[in-house]
C-alpha cells in the first residue's frame, strides 16, 4: 500500500502553484541528481527543457520557466530567500547563460533552451522533459508533476500514485472505512492514529518541529498578506484586498510579528459578520502572497494554500483564545490525512480533475481537522470531510491569463467558510444516519474528474480564461 505522510501533503515552497512551480522546480532538482549518479553531470555542455500540456498552456502566468531556470541554478524553494529570485532570474537572461546546480557555467537562452509545447504526453497533463546533450548526444528524462508538489517518472504507468512514497506505517490507510476501523480498535482519534504512522518514521520531537515549521510558515504567509499593499504581478493589475480588509478589522491593539498578532486579532471585538470577514481576510492574505511567489505551504497544493491556514486561524483567534501547538499539531495531522485519502483515490492536480482536485480537498481537509478540534467524534470528521467535498464536486478550473488569481484567490475564502459550515453541519449529524460516505465522495470526484472537460482543467482554454479579456482588467 502507498503510504502518504502529512509531511507529503504539506510542504513549503515558493508560489504560485505545486503542479506548475513547486513539480518542475522539484524535477529538475531530480534530474540533477540523475546526472550525478549516472556521473554526467560533468560532461554536459547544454541543457534544454521541454514543457506539455498543462505547464505549456498556463505556464507563463503560473511562472513554471522561472521554476525550471531556480530548479537548474540549484536552488531550494523552501529556503531561498525570496526577494533573491529576480536576481537569478535577472543574471540568466541578461548572461544567456545558467551556472547549472550553482557548480557550472552553460550556455542557456530562456527564449529558446524552454520550448513551449501545446501538446499532452499520455500520462498526465503536466509534462517536462530535460534534454542533456553530452559529447553531441542527448540525453533525456522525461518526469509529470502530479500536484501538490509530487513528481513521478515517465516509465511509471500509474499516474495517480507516487510510488517513490514507500513505507511501512504500522496503521496503513488507503479509505476512510480503514482509517475509522483503527480509530475504533485503539480507541483512539484520527489524529492520534496518524502521530502513530508518522512516529514509525521520525521521532515525535522532530514531527513536533516539522510541525511548527509548518505552521510558523503560514502564519508569517498571513501576516505578510494581511500587511502588504498594491497590486499583484502578472499584468491583470489585481489589486491586494486581504491589506484593506485587515485595516478594517484589526482594532488598536498593537503588536510587531506574527505570534503578537493572533493575541492582538484575540482582543479585538469581533462581530457576528466580521467572523466571515476574519476568515476570507486570512485566506486571501495567503494566497495573495502565493500570487506574487512568496512562500507558503502547499495544503494540498499551492493554488489552495490558503483554506487550511485560514480555518485554523479562524479556530485559535475566533473559536478558541486557549487553542495552543497541541491543536495545531491535531489539526495539521488530521487535514494531511484526509488530504492523502484523496489523493490515493483520486486526485489533487487541477490539471487532471479541476478545482474541484486543490480547493475542494483543501476544504475537505480543514472542515475535518476543524471538526476533531471541536469535538466531533472520527465518524463525524470523515462526515465534515465528505460534505465539504460533496459541495465543491465539478468544480473547473478556468484561470484568467494563466494566472494563479482569478478566481483562484477568492475560491480559497469560499473553500474556508464552506469548511467551518461542513464542520458545523457534521457536528449536528449522527454518522449512522449518513447517506454518502468519504469513500464514495472520493470516487465521486475521480469519476467526475475523468468525465470533465479538459479546457475545464487548468488549459486557460474554456470558462472565465476565455470570457474575460485580460486587457480589460
Amino acid at each position: 500500500m502507498e503510504c502518504i505522510s502529512v509531511f507529503d501533503m504539506l510542504k513549503i515552497g515558493i508560489g504560485p502553484s505545486s503542479s506548475h512551480t513547486l513539480g518542475p522546480w522539484r524535477a529538475a532538482e531530480r534530474w540533477i541528481k540523475e546526472l550525478k549518479v549516472a556521473k554526467k553531470f560533468d560532461s554536459v555542455e547544454s541543457i534544454n527543457v521541454d514543457l506539455y500540456g498543462s505547464l505549456s498552456l498556463t505556464g507563463k502566468g503560473h511562472a513554471t520557466d522561472y521554476a525550471v531556470l531556480l530548479g537548474l541554478s540549484g536552488a531550494d524553494p523552501e529556503r531561498i530567500p525570496v526577494d533573491s529570485i529576480d536576481t537569478i532570474i535577472d543574471a540568466i537572461k541578461k548572461t544567456n547563460t545558467i551556472v547549472f546546480n550553482n557548480e557550472t557555467t552553460l550556455p542557456f537562452d530562456v527564449n529558446t533552451n524552454i520550448i513551449f509545447n501545446r501538446k499532452f504526453l499520455p500520462y498526465h497533463a503536466n509534462a517536462l522533459t530535460f534534454t542533456a546533450v553530452i559529447n553531441g548526444r542527448n540525453y533525456k528524462s522525461t518526469f509529470y508533476s502530479i500536484g501538490g508538489g509530487f513528481v513521478v517518472k515517465e516509465e511509471r504507468s500509474n499516474h495517480k500514485k507516487n510510488f517513490e512514497i514507500k513505507c511501512s506505517f504500522p496503521y496503513p490507510i488507503e479509505k476512510g472505512t480503514e482509517l475509522l476501523k483503527f480509530c475504533t480498535d485503539l480507541n483512539k482519534s484520527i489524529s492520534e492514529v496518524v502521530l502513530e504512522n508518522e512516529k514509525s518514521i521520525r521521532s515525535e520531537t522532530a514531527i513536533n518541529d516539522e510541525l511548527k515549521r509548518i505552521w510558523d510558515t503560514m502564519l508569517e504567509c498571513m501576516y505578510t498578506g494581511c500587511h502588504t499593499e498594491g497590486s499583484l504581478p502578472g499584468g491583470l493589475n489585481v489589486r491586494r484586498r486581504a491589506y484593506d480588509m485587515h485595516q478594517s478589522l484589526k482594532g488598536d491593539t498593537p503588536y510587531s510579528n506574527p505570534v503578537e498578532w493572533i493575541y492582538a486579532i484575540r482582543n479585538t471585538e469581533v462581530k457576528f459578520r466580521q467572523i466571515l470577514k476574519w476568515v476570507s481576510c486570512f485566506a486571501l492574505a495567503v494566497n495573495e502572497v502565493n500570487a506574487s511567489l512568496g512562500r507558503v505551504v502547499t495544503a494540498p497544493t499551492n493554488g489552495s494554500a490558503g483554506v487550511i491556514p485560514a480555518v485554523l486561524m479562524y479556530y485559535l483567534v475566533i473559536e478558541n483564545h486557549d487553542g495552543n501547538f497541541e491543536d495545531i499539531k491535531r489539526f495539521l495531522l488530521v487535514a494531511g490525512e484526509i488530504g492523502s485519502i484523496f489523493k490515493k483515490g483520486a486526485t489533487i492536480s487541477a490539471a487532471m480533475g479541476g478545482c474541484q482536485a486543490e480547493i475542494g480537498v483543501s476544504s475537505a481537509m480543514a472542515a475535518g481537522a476543524l471538526c476533531e478540534l471541536s469535538g466531533g467524534s472520527p465518524e463525524q470528521v470523515l462526515v465534515a470531510a465528505e460534505i465539504a467535498m460533496e459541495h465543491h464536486l465539478g468544480l473547473t478550473c478556468d484561470p484568467i491569463g494563466g494566472l494563479v488569481q482569478i478566481p483562484c484567490i477568492e475560491r480559497n475564502a469560499m473553500g474556508a467558510i464552506k469548511a467551518i459550515n461542513a464542520c458545523e453541519l457534521a457536528l449536528d449529524t449522527d454518522p449512522n444516519n449518513v447517506k454518502v460516505p468519504l469513500d464514495k465522495v472520493v470516487d465521486t470526484m475521480w469519476e467526475t474528474a475523468k468525465d470533465m472537460h479538459t479546457k475545464y482543467k487548468e488549459t486557460s482554454e474554456g470558462g472565465l480564461a476565455v470570457r474575460v479579456n485580460m486587457a480589460d482588467c
